[in-house]
């Protein structure tokens, strides 16, 4: 027994020791190291909504799954990641049926991208919006990293694909040689933490407002005052905070920003005291537009149905085009649901806009007649709203159709050009409504010349709009009712919140998560690697328990003399090991 075991340690006193030092570590090499292989991301989640009980958006958050690119993906197992200017409409309809998840890595500089690359991130934009998508899809800001880890997997793909070509090309060892390629490919697996899809039932949507009276408003005496304001001739002026898209991030609020200028440029005429006009004008901010349906401005209708004196609404949507520039931007549409007729007030100002926008910048203003669809589930403009409330009103936009795909794209060009556009439109809406106000002063009914009313200190402030085309939420600060209570009188916010029954809308909440992608060996790799291991602890256990078989089997093939020396040579070291 204890000769046995002498002839055991023989064994590690021989080379196998340094096998094993040699064999160990290439294992280890091969086996995929989680912590230098993994690469973190903040990602947002699509937009979720619920809009007069029709799902729109995303529909799930949990993401845990292998990843692909759009070329090699092909079961529900799969997350696909990829550049949003590679999808295709087509692929994201079978994406949308048939993949696990999708990731989608958004343009460095969509401003850069020609005008076909632009329409064709535009559509796919609108067609993501357009129904719900049950896969969770998640949005990443540009990021070099993870383009890296795209391109690789993408690279990867293609290296697979031509292999296989070959492979089959050459017959008889494809088989062999694609599973060598599955066992030897990287792949990358994609874990979404931090994301939910719970509905905000708490979720509300503010509605701002605030006027100008046509006269001084001592304290003491503002419910007198408030009841004269009402049988005054009254102007309305209206447009909505765009508070998420694609996702949830705020787009340049360019309506919103004008509409407080308007506000800066007409309370300083207030505050002149030959300039009061006879005129009271109502400044309403909503935080809904096209995508919820206007619900802030029905919400705000339905609890002042008793207008009185309205002479017309004008609705500010979209009054500067997201991608085209200044030179570009040379027309404005004028939308209403009935073509004004002739002497009417809004027949009066479309007039006065056509005038002003030729003499100042050669913009021309084009009407755009449009019936009003009962049977749509989203109204087409905000003037809609207060149309079927039989009140005369317009939307003054920067775009020709409803349906066109910038309308609510997440995507702008220079925030200069932007600002710069921004101003002009000002301007001539600020001297359109001035001339209206003042028409018996500045107009000259012969000749049909108007006289420039906003100049000096009455000049647009350009400042005050760039401050304006980040704004947030009433919900997040107060910067909006504080810009409110700086130009306008008789501040008022009201809410519209869901119903607990049937609600007309419903927000839900998960919009930021993080990313984690890990570099791993596919699955197949890890079941080589354990039958392999599995071999190798066999083949010592046998070795160990047949040793003493092995040994004479050894002997018995070795020529008698080369035996002989061998063992006399083992009894010799073995008589010195005992000595020591």
């Amino acid at each position: 027994m204890f000769e046995e075991a002498d002839n055991f340690a023989d064994i590690f006193r021989g080379g196998l020791p340094y096998y094993l030092l040699l064999t160990l570590p290439i294992l280890i090499l091969c086996s995929s190291n989680p912590v230098l292989a993994s690469s973190e991301f903040a990602v947002h989640r699509m937009t979720q909504f619920d809009l007069n009980g029709v799902s729109f958006g995303c529909r799930s958050s949990s993401l845990t799954l292998e990843a692909r690119s759009l070329y090699s993906w092909k079961t529900a197992r799969h997350c696909i990641v990829a550049r949003l200017q590679d999808m295709t409409i087509d692929g994201l309809k079978e994406i949308r049926q048939k993949a696990g998840g999708l990731v989608l890595l958004l343009p460095q500089d969509v401003a850069s991208m020609s005008e076909e690359e632009k329409d064709h991130i535009n559509l796919l934009e609108q067609a993501m919006m357009a129904e719900a998508i049950s896969i969770p899809v998640y949005f990443s800001v540009y990021n070099p990293e993870l383009e890296n880890i795209i391109d690789d997997i993408t690279r990867s793909t293609s290296v697979t694909n031509r292999q296989n070509h070959q492979n089959n090309r050459a017959g008889g060892d494809s088989a062999l040689s694609e599973i060598f390629n599955f066992i030897s490919a990287n792949g990358y697996q994609v874990v979404i933490s931090g994301a939910s899809h719970a509905a905000n039932k708490n979720g509300k949507i503010p509605i701002i407002q605030g006027e100008l009276a046509p006269y001084k408003q001592p304290k003491k005496s503002a419910e007198v005052n408030l009841e004269q304001s009402s049988k005054v001739p009254s102007i309305v002026i209206a447009t909505h905070l765009n508070t998420f898209g694609l996702y949830n991030e705020y787009p340049l609020n360019v309506d919103a920003a004008v509409l407080m200028a308007l506000a800066d440029i007409f309370s300083k005429l207030h505050n002149l005291t030959n300039a009061i006009p006879k005129y009271r004008l109502l400044f309403l901010l909503s935080e809904s537009g096209q995508i919820l349906n206007f619900q802030g401005i029905k919400k705000w209708l339905d609890e002042n149905n008793q207008l009185q004196n309205i002479e017309f609404v004008l609705c500010l949507d979209t009054i500067t085009e997201a991608f085209a520039q200044v030179e570009e931007n040379n027309t404005l549409y004028l939308h209403v649901s009935k073509p004004p007729k002739e002497s009417t007030p809004l027949s009066n100002f479309f007039k006065y806009l056509k005038i002003v926008g030729l003499k100042y910048y050669n913009i021309t203003v084009e009407g755009v007649h449009k019936k009003i669809n009962l049977a749509d589930k989203v109204l087409a403009w905000e003037h809609e709203r207060f149309s079927i409330k039989r009140l005369p009103a317009f939307t003054l936009s920067a775009l020709s159709s409803a349906k066109s795909p910038t309308r609510n794209t997440i995507f702008k060009r220079n925030e200069t050009d932007i600002l710069q556009h921004a101003a002009i439109n000002a301007k001539i809406i600020a001297e359109t409504l001035s001339t209206y106000i003042y028409s018996s002063t500045v107009l000259n009914a012969t000749e049909g010349e108007i006289y420039e009313i906003l100049s000096g200190e009455m000049q647009i402030n350009t400042t005050l709009i760039k401050t304006y085309l980040n704004m947030r939420s009433a919900l997040h600060n107060n910067d909006l009712k504080n810009g409110f209570e700086k130009y306008l009188q008789n501040i008022k916010i009201i809410y519209d919140k869901p119903e607990g029954r049937d609600p007309d809308f419903m927000l839900y909440e998960g919009h930021n998560a993080n990313l984690n992608i890990y570099r791993v060996k596919p699955a197949i790799f890890d079941l080589f690697l354990t039958i392999g291991i599995c071999c190798y602890l066999t083949s010592i256990y046998f070795s160990i328990q047949l040793f003493s078989l092995l040994y004479a089997m050894i002997c018995n093939a070795l020529p008698r003399s080369s035996t002989t020396d061998f063992m006399n040579n083992s009894h010799s070291d073995r008589q010195k090991f005992k000595s020591n």
